[in-house]
């Protein structure tokens, strides 16, 4: 299938070289041209714009991009997809985004005489990397028949939320918990450890209890507790601070127009902002330990 890509950042470059790998035809943009450079090395077609990649023969297209802003603007601008692509290409937008904004971009498309699907990811980059993705997609069920076996290429877990913007619904409220439970697990080890405890005995009595969770037994953000995770390399790599505290910030404003409390959520989302106000933002998501480890000197 020949299939256009935009946006080949940390997630969407290997995002991409997977479609290749899986033997689809593909043409590619993005602003930066080492991005683009990258791609056609691995044997991609570049095109000089989004209108221009629109305009090819392609099947379907896939965006990868970093907000709602970017989104409305490769699809709704005048020199957008939109404008250009002819009717029955099937579009797939993986950016992580709000779902008024998902469900607004997909109305247009389905009016212009193409579906649309809205396929937020999680995984991170090396799920991005070896191609075993979870697509959370929503829109309708034949456009996602339609979509699985590209989605197949980039993901293991693919599963239909329901209409449009369900996908990006399931996206911020699993990403809110994922928050929320990390704080709950940095509080407990750091309580634990300033009491007295070893950090590994307290997670191991956590992890064979009642307080067993990703965040603890698969994440666990005490350094030296778990090899191979953030918090053993200096909370390096992994799932930025700022990039949680951006899908806290959708799922608070989506709670809001949905006018639904998230009272966790939006301490979380506070806690966060804190934290990457003193200088943390680029750290791993699960250094929020140190907000409580600090205090305790």
């Amino acid at each position: 299938m020949h299939i256009g890509f935009l946006g080949l950042g940390n997630m969407g470059a290997p995002m991409a070289r997977n479609l290749l790998k899986a033997g689809h035809a593909l043409t590619v943009f993005d602003p930066s041209a080492p991005a683009l450079a990258g791609l056609v090395e691995a044997g991609a077609t570049a095109a000089a714009s989004p209108a221009a990649l629109a305009r090819t023969d392609v099947e379907a297209i896939i965006t990868m991009l970093p907000a709602a802003a970017h989104v409305k603007g490769v699809y709704l601008g005048e020199d957008g997809l939109l404008a250009n692509v002819r009717e029955g290409v099937l579009l797939i937008d993986s950016s992580t985004i709000d779902p008024h904004s998902a469900r607004e971009v997909a109305a247009a498309a389905v009016a212009h005489g193409n579906p649309m699907l809205d396929a937020p990811v999680s995984g991170g980059t090396g799920g991005a990397a070896a191609g075993t993705l979870t697509f959370m997609v929503g829109g309708e069920a034949g456009d996602f028949e339609r979509a699985r076996p590209i989605l197949a290429s980039m993901g293991k877990n693919i599963v239909h939320c329901g209409g449009a913007g369900n996908g990006q619904v399931a996206k911020v409220a699993n990403n809110m918990l994922l928050g929320i439970s990390m704080i709950g697990v940095a509080e407990a080890m750091a309580l634990g450890v300033a009491l007295g405890m070893d950090a590994s005995v307290l997670a191991g009595v956590i992890n064979t209890s009642s307080g067993r969770c990703w965040s603890s037994d698969t994440y666990n953000p005490f350094p030296g507790v778990l090899d191979n995770v953030p918090a053993s390399r200096g909370y390096s790599g992994g799932f930025g601070t700022d990039l949680m505290l951006k899908d806290l910030g959708l799922a608070t404003e989506a709670a809001r127009q949905a006018r639904q409390p998230v009272l966790l959520g939006a301490a979380a989302q506070q806690l966060y902002q804190s934290f990457s106000q003193q200088g943390n933002g680029a750290l791993d998501f699960s250094a929020i330990i140190n907000f409580y480890r600090k205090q305790e000197a």
